[in-house]
């Protein structure tokens, strides 16, 4: 499996979209970026940690590229906000790839550069930078939407991308059985 980290706002958001996207494997929420040891949700929260809210995604390259992954990353947040999604501002919710080899690096870099720059009139802020430590949100921040789609948060700002998900990539996302 390979593993990449997309950071893209709230990570409830873009974990909703990502666990229903074929070849990947696993959706974790999570932290990176920043100075702070274990930071826990609070402090990412308080903005002074210098991580961003991100998910780690486990994907089989044979069945869903990493082309794939950004083109859905670019399409479901707004990539020329600087530190913000939405209402959700600040660093913790800034558009970041975190890669783990230099082809994810390449390969993020040629993607903002056509794919984010196509579909975005803006300048595409996105920050591509190497993965470091990767720290795993609390439990309860786990499959959050599937566990919580009546929140009021959820109700209102996942819906959309998700309806992003199913109307521009249709052949990426995975049978019920999957």
């Amino acid at each position: 499996m390979d593993v990449i980290y997309l950071g893209a706002g709230c990570f409830w958001c873009v974990e909703a979209v990502y666990v229903k996207v074929k070849g990947v494997d696993s959706v974790t929420s999570g932290y990176m970026g920043g100075s702070t040891e274990n930071p826990t949700y609070k402090e990412v929260c308080g903005g002074h940690t210098g991580h961003a809210e991100v998910i780690e995604i486990r994907f089989d390259q044979n069945v869903v590229s990493l082309d794939q992954l950004l083109q859905v990353f670019w399409k479901v947040h707004d990539p020329t906000t600087l530190n913000r999604q939405g209402a959700d501002v600040g660093t913790q919710y800034r558009s970041a790839i975190f890669y783990t080899t230099d082809r994810q690096k390449e390969t993020s870099i040629h993607s903002r550069e056509t794919v984010g720059n196509l579909w975005w009139e803006g300048k595409v802020v996105t920050e591509i930078s190497p993965a470091t430590v990767f720290y795993i949100a609390e439990n309860y921040h786990q499959n959050y939407y599937e566990n919580n789609p009546a929140q009021a948060y959820c109700a209102f700002t996942i819906p959309p991308k998700l309806e992003k998900l199913s109307t521009s990539f249709p052949n990426l996302i995975k049978n019920q059985h999957e």
